[in-house]
């Protein structure tokens, strides 16, 4: 069956998590990836190591396999004459190389862009960094904390009383670097295509994080300043959006955002008195008394029953309202089991709708 990136060849020099997950992306969805490493431990994808024995799947960890499956090996010392001119050699029929050194690693290396080009002027380069290729930070250290900090996206995840929560998906390194850097290469491939000559990409986890950061900065445009923690439309300021704990101290999402979901949920929670009582008819204010008010007293009601009840109460009603669930729960949910995260269909050739391997299905 014919895959969207099938005639696409990529030279992997990353490690770790955001170039991984990139490539992983990519060989998803067909490309050939070609993942180089150092024959020294210390310089190659130390992912493969990193953890405890239960971490362990055969020699590498889970982490490991999972980031890397579907490319192939390869064994250079690119800080070798020989090896280099094996890399060089490849990027002659490669489209794309994806590095995530610091800046400069590449040039004194002898693998800087315009030496790439020299060889294929259609070839393209992929930098995936914490702070990009050019400034004061760009050759700073750091990890997805640092990246978060830095973005404003760590100040989101905090409560009323400012305590931050850490959490255990790592926004810089996925959405900042990986889905970022899939797609600056899909980009480059196609700048290449129509222009015959590839380019270089320069991804910051950082500023892409910036970027994605949409609430707070609509606020900050429209307010002149940031909002306070948990008082904002969609984290925690109106009742319709939130999530609340049952009595077994599980939690529920509510999401009914829009009047129709929300006069579906009170129904549903035999609570009609509440359904003119919605931001969008101007009953209430994100965070103000309220709001507020109402949200205690659906926080007693949810409180008063173990999350399977209402599980069962909002199976059938369309209102935006879903359990929330521990990640062996989600890996055998109707709304992942079968799915990866793209699916396509080849139109042309006719082919059926394949699911793209993901995190679910490797796991599970």
């Amino acid at each position: 069956m014919s895959t969207p990136l099938q005639s696409i060849t990529v030279l992997d020099l990353t490690r770790l998590l955001p170039g991984p997950m990139t490539t992983r992306h990519l060989a998803d969805l067909g490309a050939r990836i070609i993942k180089v490493q150092s024959p020294d431990p210390a310089q190659a994808d130390y992912a493969k190591t990193m953890g405890t024995a239960q971490d362990m799947d055969g020699d590498a960890t889970y982490f490991y396999r999972h980031c890397n499956a579907g490319k192939d090996d390869l064994t250079l010392d690119l800080k070798q004459d020989n090896d280099r001119a094996t890399l060089l050699d490849l990027c002659k029929t490669a489209d794309v190389v994806i590095e995530s050194f610091r800046p400069g690693v590449m040039a004194k290396l002898g693998l800087s862009f315009e030496a790439l080009q020299t060889v294929n002027p259609a070839i393209s380069l992929v930098s995936i960094t914490g702070y990009g290729q050019h400034g004061e930070w760009a050759g700073a250290a750091g990890h997805d904390i640092n990246y978060m900090a830095l973005s404003g996206q760590l100040h989101e995840l905090c409560n009323a009383d400012g305590e931050i929560t850490l959490p255990n998906i790592q926004y810089g390194d996925l959405l900042g670097g990986a889905m970022t850097g899939a797609f600056a290469t899909v980009s480059a491939v196609l700048h290449s295509k129509i222009h015959g000559a590839g380019c270089w990409m320069d991804v910051s986890m950082t500023a892409s994080l910036l970027a994605h950061n949409v609430m707070p900065l609509f606020a900050v445009q429209a307010t002149g300043k940031t909002q306070a923690a948990g008082m904002a439309l969609l984290n925690g300021g109106v009742p319709c959006y939130r999530a609340y704990r049952t009595a077994d101290g599980r939690q529920l999402a509510v999401g009914a955002l829009e009047l129709k979901f929300w006069q579906a949920f009170c129904g549903a929670v035999n609570r009609p008195d509440w359904a003119a009582q919605h931001w969008s008819l101007g009953s209430h204010e994100a965070a103000d008394a309220v709001a507020l008010a109402l949200s205690a007293q659906v926080a007693a009601l949810i409180a008063s029953e173990p999350l399977a009840h209402w599980t069962q109460v909002f199976q059938t009603i369309d209102c935006c309202t879903t359990p929330v669930l521990r990640m062996d729960e989600a890996m055998q949910h109707a709304a992942n089991v079968g799915y990866g995260s793209v699916g396509y269909r080849n139109t042309v050739a006719g082919d059926s709708i394949p699911t793209v391997t993901a995190a679910i299905k490797a796991i599970a």
